[in-house]
């Protein structure tokens, strides 16, 4: 998008917290100015907060932006509030999940929900669209008059994926593998993986399971103590955490993303710009990607005697696995194409984006996903 964004004659520039090298290379190749934010993802502590806030308005008053898109939870809070105070014309916001504090399995998660949601109503008031990457999503945020009026409200088809990068890749179908890809955390449905993979493996030990993603400080992370017990069991290979998911995927049978909430999965959509059949369950974000027995299964959620069932299907069956895979590919380039989605985005926007590729001939060294 930000690509497009140039390529459409705009001056663009990126606000995130400690840019690793590598992005700071990518966007400067693409013509993208970077400014490092202070700005804690999952810190609850206001004053940190309230500097974000400071800072945020600050940048605005010296670059003047003419349009400012804001996205995931705490810069569509604050880069919204401080676009107001800076009075920049063009204010948008793209909610792409909702996270910890939309969570109801805790006292906590309920304790935080009530500021995030207050922030929410205050903050989106001023957008002049808000884009959901799928309905469910919008639908709370207008039940609970988290924006300001239905007419806000702009649905998208997640945030795309770029099916030339991601390229269709044979499967491999002799010796079955499944594989996760997501940040450690429990609400990727990772708990459910385990135990589904350890019913499979006690009745097929040469099916693989992987997990490839980080660490995370989110309050429902598991441990690596947790996840080095499961590795020691031979239940799941833990591949560690990469800016290149393509190997992978390509390495592997059938896609997992057990998830009980996303806004739309963008690992999902690489898998299935991939050619790769797709497991996931039936609940907001997930369930718009895969068409259930077309191009793989949904399962309810927290739901492991039903995830590995599904697994099994494959198992037993994995002429199914090319077949579901090329109807993966097929949904990918038709809904989920980047290109498609960056011009609904940017004409919503009144950028007028490039109908061209979005990277003729160069394209940005990174590959990792984001859920």
């Amino acid at each position: 998008m930000l690509q497009a964004m140039v390529e459409a004659g705009h001056d663009v520039v990126a606000c995130a917290p400690q840019f690793p090298d590598d992005v700071i290379d990518a966007l400067t190749g693409m013509r993208v100015v970077c400014k490092d934010i202070p700005l804690e993802r999952t810190g609850v502590n206001p004053l940190h907060d309230i500097r974000t806030l400071i800072t945020l308005k600050r940048l605005f008053v010296g670059f003047r932006p003419d349009v400012v898109l804001s996205y995931t939870v705490k810069p569509v809070i604050y880069g919204s509030l401080a676009a107001g105070l800076a009075g920049v014309p063009g204010i948008y916001s793209m909610i792409t999940g909702l996270g910890y504090s939309f969570g109801d399995s805790s006292v906590k998660q309920r304790i935080v929900g009530i500021p995030v949601q207050m922030l929410y109503r205050c903050a989106l008031r001023n957008n002049s669209a808000v884009f959901f990457q799928n309905p469910d999503d919008q639908s709370l945020f207008s039940s609970r008059r988290l924006i300001a009026n239905p007419g806000q409200a702009v649905l998208i088809n997640g945030s795309g994926v770029d099916v030339e990068f991601y390229g269709e890749a044979p499967p491999v179908t002799d010796n079955i593998s499944f594989l996760l890809i997501a940040r450690l955390l429990r609400d990727k449905g990772i708990l459910e993986y385990v135990e589904a993979a350890r019913r499979i493996k006690a009745r097929y030990p040469n099916v693989s399971f992987r997990v490839v993603g980080p660490f995370d400080s989110n309050p429902s992370a598991i441990g690596k103590g947790l996840v080095e017990s499961w590795s020691r069991e031979r239940i799941i290979e833990y591949l560690g955490e990469t800016r290149d998911v393509r190997p992978y995927i390509a390495d592997c049978s059938v896609y997992v993303l057990p998830s009980y909430r996303e806004g739309t999965p963008r690992s999902v959509l690489e898998a299935m710009a991939m050619a790769r059949p797709v497991i996931t369950t039936d609940a907001p974000g997930c369930r718009e990607t895969v068409m259930h027995g077309r191009n793989g299964y949904l399962v309810p959620v927290k739901d492991a005697a039903s995830l590995s069932e599904a697994m099994e299907r494959f198992i037993k069956a994995p002429q199914l696995i090319p077949q579901m895979g090329r109807e993966s590919r097929r949904i990918a380039v038709e809904k989920y194409d980047v290109r498609r989605v960056n011009d609904r985005v940017l004409r919503v926007m009144g950028l007028v984006p490039s109908v061209a590729p979005i990277c003729p001939g160069v394209r940005p060294k990174l590959g990792g996903s984001e859920e």
